[in-house]
């Protein structure tokens, strides 16, 4: 089964500003019904603490919701990210994994700020009150362009934040073999997030999937904008032979990446699909 740009459909992979994206999930809700998307999946890292209000706006916008989170992983050396469609907000062993993943990125976005702040003016408590209850990477590179350092995120990103920089902490996150089989035990589906985005070294290899794919991964996100075309080959012959479905999404974060709302789309009968199979349907 396989996403496509299409009128209508469903954005499966979006973020508000309980992550680290700059618009509300009402703001979302309301944005998906103006450009004729029948619903959306807010996805935020790592937390649920969206879901209420995405949902509630949702239905006064007239489009559907579809609760997600995107789980920080790695497989290997390489950073992953997986998305879990559906899953039970109550499980204690997700919900508690979930809460080790926040207070880490908040202790490193600290770490980070104290590296930075020799250098520049960037002051922890003023990130901290802009974020609100989740900060990371993604503000500390907003107040450098706040201070004129950055022209925007993606530039401190490929500068001062980058992995290859002085500033730059690893991240704390769960294998991703592990968070596929938390997120099946809680009644979700988990689908791989852009596993070949130009930033990366290298695609996930069909043997990588395979093994996601044994510890119940579903699906794989091959439809999203960062994704290298001629890598995109190679996954969705590999997402085929592994019976692994294909979703399609933009990773919205509102003007914190240049993505577009439903620039990539997945049809409405895999997302009817999904609900039929999940813990939380919406």
């Amino acid at each position: 089964m396989v996403a496509a740009q299409m009128q209508g459909g469903f954005d499966l992979h979006t973020h508000s500003v309980r992550s680290d994206g700059t618009t509300t999930p009402s703001a979302i809700a309301q944005e998906a019904a103006a450009i004729g998307l029948d619903g959306f999946a807010l996805t935020d890292h790592d937390t649920v603490a969206g879901w209420d209000e995405a949902r509630i706006a949702a239905a006064s916008a007239g489009v559907e919701f579809l609760p997600g989170i995107e789980l920080t992983t790695h497989t290997g050396v390489r950073s992953a990210h997986l998305l879990a469609y559906g899953p039970d907000p109550l499980d204690l062993e997700l919900g508690a994994k979930m809460a080790l993943l926040r207070d880490s990125r908040v202790s490193r976005a600290r770490a980070m700020a104290d590296l930075l702040a020799v250098d520049f003016e960037v002051d922890w408590d003023a990130v901290l009150l802009a974020a609100g209850r989740s900060v990371g990477r993604p503000h500390l590179a907003d107040a450098l362009v706040a201070a004129g350092f950055a022209a925007d995120r993606s530039a401190a990103f490929e500068t001062i934040l980058s992995p290859r920089g002085p500033y730059y902490m690893p991240i704390y996150a769960l294998e991703t073999v592990e968070a596929v089989k938390l997120v099946r035990a809680a009644g979700g589906l988990p689908v791989l997030a852009h596993p070949a985005a130009h930033r990366m070294r290298a695609p996930f290899s069909a043997a990588e999937l395979g093994e996601l794919a044994s510890a119940g991964l579903w699906g794989v996100e091959l439809e999203h904008p960062e994704n290298r075309a001629d890598w995109v080959v190679s996954l969705r012959a590999a997402a085929v032979d592994l019976g692994l479905v294909v979703t399609g999404a933009s990773d919205y974060h509102g003007a914190g990446k240049p993505n577009r709302l439903g620039e990539q789309r997945t049809g409405t009968e895999l997302v009817a699909e999904i609900r039929d199979r999940v813990a939380t349907p919406r």
